[in-house]
């Protein structure tokens, strides 16, 4: 049986997923936004790092929230520096070694687990941190001539320092999810911390229901847009607006760095990956699915601050607030989304033609399946009059068009830059390698 063929009902789902939510939530004191942060890794298949010191329950978080699954394997080490690979891939075939190939027997390691709890991960070694880059983000194991899938879902790291060299960066991008934990010293979280220790003897709780992997892998499917029945719709004008924000954040992160570079003595500037900026729809998927939506809305992009701030870095949350509220009140005075989505269709439409470039040998008014055609259409038939079949008058036509766009910010402005560019090079393929 694979997720496909388990059975799937969107509302009872998300139901599943809140149930399990709120559970580690009462197991977990205090830590309802590190709790919904890794929920989404597991929602995206994707991995999350935990910082913080020593005895503030890194590992029970982990091992609770993976004992909301049912029917997955989990894998779990502490780091040191004398481990090698094998402790993640296995140990070495015999009988392979004599033959001079080095062949892991992947047996119970994390190759063969969906879950995966490395605690201390900066302990380890750079060869074995360099190892695990692939099988994090490839999901699989490629050591020497030993290439294989892995099974990983998700893993969740732990550690009580962060070491800062070539390849702990690449490690960290693998971990695009991200929490410090900060200590609460206040008497009521310190009570409910005892009375659930007491109840509980430090372990994980057993849950109310547990929720099937495949469900969660079927789930996983939906929200990375796998799925063949079900999709959660991300409009143009979102997704615009979703990387605005994401850009101006970055630029604001940056600003801070360089005016206060005492607060961040081992950090040059602040870099969001192309990796990461593409998880970014995703994320909206998770945050529309787990409302019960399959949707996406502009007040969805607020809570993108879960994917690009540390979590319990409330600096960085309220500054990624702050650049959302700026750029939506732009966007929203200036009634400029219904001008992102006239652009963003138009755009789509350039995108169809250079793909198929045969069209342009006909009206382009009658190109059907494109949702911006009629828009185009009564704009030709009040400005041109009846379209002819020439590629000249569709040349005419599109740089016509385009011209009615009148930027209503300087994002659509630079926007419209670029696009015009494609114009041209629609017409005239190649020019701009000469120019």
């Amino acid at each position: 049986m694979d997720e496909q063929s388990i059975p799937f009902n969107v509302d009872e789902t998300v139901e599943k997923f809140h149930t399990a939510i709120r559970h580690v939530n009462w197991r977990i004191i205090n830590r309802t936004e590190v709790i919904d942060q890794i929920f989404s890794a597991l929602l995206m298949r994707e991995h999350a790092l935990i910082q913080s010191r020593t005895g503030a329950a890194k590992s029970l978080l982990a091992q609770q929230i993976f004992r909301m699954f049912e029917g997955a394997n989990l894998f779990m080490v502490q780091a040191s520096k004398e481990q090698q690979p094998d402790t993640y891939f296995g140990g070495l075939d015999i009988e392979e070694l004599k033959k001079g190939r080095i062949i892991h027997n992947t047996k119970n390691s994390l190759v063969e687990s969906e879950f995966g709890f490395i605690d201390e991960i900066f302990d380890a070694n750079d060869y074995t941190l360099r190892s695990l880059l692939t099988t994090l983000n490839e999901r699989a194991l490629v050591l020497g001539v030993q290439q294989v899938p892995a099974r990983v879902h998700s893993v969740i790291a732990a550690t009580n320092y962060l070491r800062v060299s070539e390849i702990t960066e690449a490690l960290l991008d693998r971990f695009i999810f991200k929490a410090l934990f900060i200590p609460m010293k206040d008497s009521y979280t310190q009570y409910q911390i005892a009375q659930r220790f007491l109840l509980h003897k430090g372990k994980p709780s057993a849950p109310p229901e547990r929720i099937p992997y495949l469900l969660l892998k079927r789930t996983s499917d939906v929200i990375k847009g796998f799925d063949a029945k079900y999709s959660i719709h991300i409009p143009l004008s979102v997704i615009f607006f979703a990387n605005s924000v994401v850009r101006y954040y970055e630029v604001q992160r940056n600003r801070m760095i360089k005016e206060r570079p005492h607060d961040h003595p081992h950090l040059k500037d602040f870099y969001i990956s192309p990796r990461t900026y593409s998880r970014a729809m995703d994320m909206l998927r998770v945050i529309a699915f787990l409302h019960g939506r399959m949707e996406v809305i502009p007040e969805d992009v607020e809570k993108l601050w879960y994917l690009f701030t540390v979590v319990g870095i409330h600096e960085e949350q309220e500054l990624f607030r702050k650049c959302y509220s700026t750029i939506f009140k732009q966007l929203s005075s200036a009634r400029a989304f219904d001008q992102i989505r006239k652009i963003l269709e138009f755009q789509e439409f350039l995108e169809h033609l250079k793909a198929h470039p045969e069209l342009l040998q006909r009206p382009i008014t009658e190109i059907e399946g494109q949702p911006m055609r009629r828009t185009l259409m009564e704009w030709a038939k009040e400005t041109l009059g009846i379209s002819d079949a020439t590629v000249e008058h569709n040349r005419r036509m599109l740089e016509g068009y385009f011209k009615t766009f009148e930027p209503l910010t300087e994002e659509i402005a630079d926007f419209l830059r670029i696009q015009e560019r494609d114009i041209r090079e629609l017409f005239h393929p190649g020019e701009h390698l000469w120019t």
